[in-house]
């Protein structure tokens, strides 16, 4: 019989790990990816979508366009996980799994902020970033405040971005000048791995006259006078609050039995976890990564080499690495970018690249491979 390999999750990791299980092993294998939702969004183009310079449909991915030999996609809601039998329930049936990658990201968890939805705006969401693509053109004048409510969080570099990006759409609107931007977050600086990229962001904050408040996390917000309360008990007036909710791991997952604080531990090397036969990638994990596509994409692509070396009875591979490049966007055109290493070394490191139009190529062309790769576009 052919192995039943079931992936939940159709991110990063899952499109990276059905993709080359397909190119290797083909209809030798049946694999399916379970994910709840019709299409994959990048999350950078959400980004994009909420300051208008796209629209959501221009963005999505439809998963029918996944066409792979060995795959099929399922559009289910996933309703339990048995990772003991690696057995699977969802709202339209059971699948068995001889082997089970849980890689369903980290939702969010807005009651932990209080006041988060009802005095503020999230951005992190699809639906979040298209609410404010609506919202944004009728804030003229005040106080915008991008705040962090914990730790930790997907994309570490996505906060910073959003207020370097609001300084360009309301410079562009004209109405820079009667705004006030303040960016808080709960890590010493904004890409700790990497000094450099810290001190560029820092420098970019500051030549935008953009408040810089690190090491301090938004513990709620009070909707009526429209002040956020950070955790050390000091208070930050708003007229626009845009929010990067605490995460936290899906409620099935965390319902299964496999996490603990919240995430599912694994091998860092191998990203297996105490299940036999059971992985887990991404940001519903405890891998010693940040939470971020590429680091999902790089996990899956270990554990999809280690299935296809069992399959062919091939070498198991390298230990994952750790590794990652994430573009940043400083504005006005330009983007920069940090490589990362959180796993090869005694400590995590970074190194930086300048902000230029070069990268701005590469990081288009790092969704146009993606796409291509996953979608056949």
């Amino acid at each position: 019989m052919k192995t039943r390999i079931v992936v939940l999750g159709a991110g990063f990791g899952g499109l990276e790990l059905t993709t080359m299980c397909s190119e290797a092993l083909g209809d030798d294998v049946e694999v399916t990816l379970i994910d709840k939702n019709d299409s994959f969004v990048f999350g950078y183009s959400k980004l994009d979508v909420m300051f208008g310079r796209t629209t959501l449909d221009a963005e999505r991915l439809p998963y029918r366009e996944i066409t792979k030999p060995g795959v099929r996609f399922l559009r289910e809601t996933i309703t339990a996980i048995d990772p003991d039998k690696r057995i699977v329930s969802t709202d339209s049936g059971v699948h068995e799994a001889d082997v089970l990658v849980v890689a369903l990201g980290a939702d969010y968890d807005f009651d932990a902020t209080p006041g988060l939805l009802e005095g503020g705006n999230e951005f992190y969401s699809v639906a979040g970033a298209q609410r404010l693509s609506e919202l944004l053109p009728t804030f003229s004048q005040g106080r915008a405040v991008v705040g962090v409510c914990g730790a930790p969080f997907k994309c570490p570099p996505a906060p910073s971005e959003t207020a370097l990006l609001l300084h360009d759409y309301l410079s562009t609107r004209g109405v820079r000048g009667d705004c006030e931007i303040s960016f808080i977050i709960p890590l010493s600086t904004p890409v700790p791995p990497s000094p450099d990229t810290s001190r560029a962001l820092e420098a970019a904050f500051a030549e935008r006259d953009i408040r810089f408040v690190p090491g301090r996390r938004v513990s709620s917000l009070d909707p009526t006078r429209h002040v956020a309360v950070l955790d050390d008990g000091s208070k930050m007036p708003y007229d626009l609050f845009l929010g990067v909710p605490k995460h936290r791991a899906p409620d099935v997952v965390i319902e299964s039995g496999m996490t603990e604080d919240g995430y599912v531990p694994v091998d860092s090397s191998t990203l297996e976890t105490r299940f036999p036969g059971v992985y887990a990638v991404g940001d519903v994990t405890t891998a010693g990564v940040p939470k971020a596509g590429v680091f999902s994409e790089g996990a899956a692509r270990v554990v999809a080499a280690s299935l296809i070396a069992k399959a062919r009875g091939g070498q198991q591979p390298a230990p994952y690495d750790g590794r990652g490049i994430c573009y940043i966007e400083f504005g006005a055109g330009r983007v920069g970018r940090v490589e990362v290493d959180f796993l090869s070394g005694p400590k995590p490191t970074g190194s930086f690249g300048e902000p230029s139009d070069a990268l701005a190529a590469d990081k288009r062309h790092f969704g146009f491979s993606r796409s291509a790769r996953w979608f056949g576009r």
